[in-house]
């Protein structure tokens, strides 16, 4: 029998392509999510950029725009997420699980950097770290400060406040792991990274993406295990799961929306018709729930017959 990771990207149950195999699946627990970890160390700062300068300079001014638009909802969420992880770190369970989560942090802050040295040495934004930052925020929509600047911030200070908060940490994996890094991050490397390979261009970015993918697969499949432990212990932290993805969903739809466009309007970006992003997200989402065991819509009321 295929193991896992011979079914999946990282342990991640969304990208299993035949879902018959859903039902059968046994999650990686933090412990084996760690020594996976181990086993794929990388730098950001070893990244040659020579070649993207090059294919950057050919590339018209639309798609620059476009590409940056992309990118700075990535630069400024793994700004957001490295500070904004404390608390559950500080609210684990066993020492693997907090081992696990401290690896997580980790990979944050090396993902923001593999961004800030594409915007300073591909794209050419001059200044300090946090100049880049600040441009790159000039870019960003209502919808993704709501999620990133309000939702999750608000998450991480009620498990500051009291690491022992279950209902706290549900509500922050829910929102930091299926839908901030697997609703919006993973259906945003899918687009661009098909888009760049497509033309062969950016070679060295796509080296720090993939391995940044690589990551977040990860840290989803640790969402993933830890929402389908609750969900089975407590019909009520199942319930609340489904509550707080349905008041999410269409604020991160919002987010992934491009400038000039209304939530629900189709489009296309760098080729990319909207109905295929938010297909790839659906499909993803879709499956981690299923393993999980909760459904986007709540279940029909039973009505009793009079």
């Amino acid at each position: 029998m295929a193991t896992l990771l011979e079914l999946t990207s990282q342990g991640d149950v969304g990208t299993i392509t035949d879902e018959s195999k859903l039902s059968k699946v046994v999650l990686m627990d933090p412990q084996k999510l760690y020594e996976l970890w181990e086993r794929q160390p990388w730098q950001s700062h070893t990244i040659d950029f020579s070649q993207d300068r090059e294919d950057w300079a050919a590339l018209s001014d639309a798609d620059k725009d476009d590409i940056v638009w992309f990118l700075s909802s990535f630069f400024i969420g793994e700004e957001r997420v490295a500070t904004q992880f404390n608390g559950l770190v500080g609210a684990y369970e066993t020492q693997s699980e907090e081992h696990f989560l401290t690896t997580q942090q980790v990979d944050e802050a090396r993902h923001a950097q593999h961004f800030n040295n594409f915007y300073r040495e591909v794209i050419g934004h001059d200044g300090s770290f946090e100049d880049r930052l600040e441009r790159a925020r000039e870019d960003l929509n209502d919808a993704f400060k709501v999620l990133f600047d309000d939702v999750l911030v608000n998450a991480n200070q009620r498990l500051l406040a009291d690491p022992g908060d279950l209902d706290a940490k549900v509500d922050f994996v829910t929102t930091y792991h299926m839908v901030i890094e697997g609703t919006l991050a993973l259906t945003g490397q899918d687009t661009l990274t098909r888009v760049f390979e497509e033309r062969g261009i950016l070679p060295g970015f796509l080296e720090g993406f993939r391995k940044i993918s690589q990551d977040e697969h990860r840290h989803v499949a640790f969402g993933t295990w830890f929402l389908q432990q609750k969900a089975r212990q407590d019909p009520a932290l199942a319930r609340r799961i489904q509550q707080t993805l349905a008041e999410l969903i269409p604020i991160a739809a919002g987010v992934l929306t491009p400038r000039g466009f209304e939530v629900g309007e189709s489009y296309e970006i760098l080729g990319v018709r909207s109905d295929e992003v938010h297909g790839f997200a659906f499909q993803a989402l879709s499956r981690r729930l299923k393993v999980i065991g909760v459904s986007l819509a709540p279940a029909e009321p039973e009505t009793t017959p009079v």
